[in-house]
């Protein structure tokens, strides 16, 4: 029963990582009213609710780790570029 539980774990910490993805480029839209970023190359991220989202602006490139979470592509880390 222990390793049942054991490889039930390892799944879904497996499956979880799996969700997780990365894109980058620079930011061609800010919508500050619904926090959220469109990239130059179409795609579009909700950032997280605590993020100062006067920190960025169009034209930065970024670098950010995202999950789909219902159907919302959710930021989890952002880097900014130079």
């Amino acid at each position: 029963m222990r390793l049942l539980t054991t490889l039930t774990a390892s799944a879904v910490l497996f499956a979880g990582a799996a969700l997780a993805a990365n894109d980058e480029g620079p930011i061609a839209q800010i919508d500050r009213e619904t926090m959220t970023i469109t990239l130059e190359n179409g795609n579009s991220y909700k950032l997280p609710g605590e993020f100062d989202v006067e920190s960025l602006s169009e034209g930065m490139d970024v670098f950010l780790a995202y999950e789909e979470i219902d159907g919302e592509n959710q930021i989890t880390d952002v880097d900014l570029g130079n």
